[in-house]
């Protein structure tokens, strides 16, 4: 038969060797959620979290902003350490999710307090951490930071609270909103009576935090590109129903309104704080 004689041969061929994939460690590279630029985590580390090609500030933990802000990197008394939230109201899933962050970030809550030295300058601190919770101010947070305050007002030490958040704890609903009355009271009182007190607002830093203690200090300082306002944008344009600008709730947009003193790049902040504590000197010692 014709077909037979036209019939297509199959030959063995060798299959084309597939690129080994090489699997990259976790943790090894960094992407710039700005500019997409890829750069070790080891490099980024040296630059403070900072992105070389466009500033970028990445979002850091309460530790590593200790490390790179207090004289030899760390606290010389932590307040509170072991202060842990509990479920006031049952809300479904809520002690699961706690235990859950725990585990993930080995902290016990979204803040960190305690006091130790800057510039030789003796200050109570107060860190939040966003990867706690999203930062949300439960009864706890506000609770470490209202303590914070108070201790700084009895020793007459100057207070500085670096702010990352996203709003009120929903889970403990009217707890969690308490702290905004309850922060805001406590630094009246420090101030009313001399106290200095320096807010860093850092990426992002909304809700109840913004509308209470965060907005409240002597100084406001800001790192740049921070996200900083209360209600979200959508919510907004969505209520006024006008478009806002590109830049709206940047540091640099409340910067240009008025809502703050200074933003800061990263790698001044230490030096600012020092400088702007020099200026208060009480010349009390830790």
């Amino acid at each position: 038969m014709f077909k037979d004689l036209f019939h297509k041969k199959r030959y063995a061929t060798i299959p084309a060797e597939r690129p080994v994939k090489r699997e990259i460690p976790e943790g090894l590279m960094n992407k710039c959620p700005k500019c997409g630029n890829i750069q070790y985590s080891k490099e980024l580390e040296k630059n403070l979290k900072v992105c070389p090609s466009c500033g970028y500030h990445f979002r850091l933990t309460a530790r590593e902003r200790i490390a790179m802000t207090m004289d030899d990197g760390r606290l010389l008394e932590e307040f509170d350490a072991g202060m842990q939230s509990g479920d006031p109201l049952g809300f479904p899933g809520y002690a699961a999710k706690l235990e859950q962050q725990k585990a993930k970030t080995g902290m016990n809550e979204a803040v960190v307090t305690g006091r130790g030295t800057i510039g030789g300058h003796p200050v109570v601190v107060g860190v939040m951490d966003f990867h706690f919770f999203t930062g949300s101010m439960g009864s706890v947070v506000g609770e470490k930071i209202t303590r914070a305050i108070e201790y700084a007002h009895r020793e007459r030490l100057p207070l500085i609270i670096f702010s990352t958040s996203g709003g009120a704890r929903m889970q403990e609903s009217i707890f969690s909103l308490m702290q905004m009355a309850k922060t805001s009271a406590a630094l009246a009182r420090f101030q009313d009576d001399g106290g200095l007190y320096i807010s860093v607002m850092t990426d992002p830093t909304t809700g109840g935090v913004t509308a209470s203690f965060a907005s409240l200090g002597d100084y406001n300082l800001a790192e740049p590109g921070a996200l900083i306002g209360f209600a979200g944008r959508i919510v907004i344009e969505q209520t006024i129903r006008q478009k806002l600008p590109d830049n709206f709730q940047t540091a640099e947009f409340n910067l240009q309104h008025g809502q703050l003193d200074k933003v800061v790049h990263r790698k001044d902040m230490r030096t600012v704080l020092a400088k702007l504590l020099d200026m208060h000197r009480t010349g009390r010692a830790v």
